[in-house]
């Protein structure tokens, strides 16, 4: 897999996941040659993300610890919760990045109107925000939302 750069680079909102027909990443617009190699943390990482279903959500310490957890040639993976959001920080433009969240269910600073509107698209379950929450935004409701990996959704 080869990934884009930073989440903040591009929309996921389409239903194309951004792949050609070989399977790798469109640059973001603004660096049509672009083509990033990407380390084989960061290919785990954002293979896991693309495994959740629409509406549910893991946390970064769900996918570190996924990660710790599958059979791979290489041995489980090293990383943590950060390593993880380092990961999606850079590279999660690609996926569904919505999908991994903190585990408090807060919303992504700087993007939470983006990701509402695909927890909105896609039914996520959500708390609503207190008044004093500073904008009101709600926040995921983790009990009904959070994935464990499982077959069902």
């Amino acid at each position: 897999m080869k990934g884009t750069g930073p989440t903040d680079s591009t929309d996921s909102t389409d239903s194309s996941d951004g792949a050609d027909a070989t399977g790798d990443r469109a640059a973001p617009d603004d660096a049509p040659d672009a083509v990033v190699e990407l380390p084989d943390y960061a290919e785990r990482v954002l293979g896991v993300a693309e495994l959740i279903p629409p509406g549910k959500v893991m946390t970064y310490g769900d996918v570190a610890e996924w990660l710790k957890d599958e059979e791979h040639p290489h041995g489980p993976a090293p990383g943590g919760p950060r390593q993880v959001g380092r990961v999606m920080a850079l590279y999660g433009g690609a996926v569904p990045w919505w999908r991994v969240v903190r585990a408090d269910g807060a919303l992504l600073p700087g993007n939470e109107l983006r990701a509402l509107a695909h927890y909105r698209d896609e039914g996520t379950p959500l708390k609503g925000a207190s008044a004093a929450s500073e904008g009101h935004i709600p926040r995921i409701d983790m009990r009904r939302a959070r994935w464990d990996g499982g077959g069902g959704a």
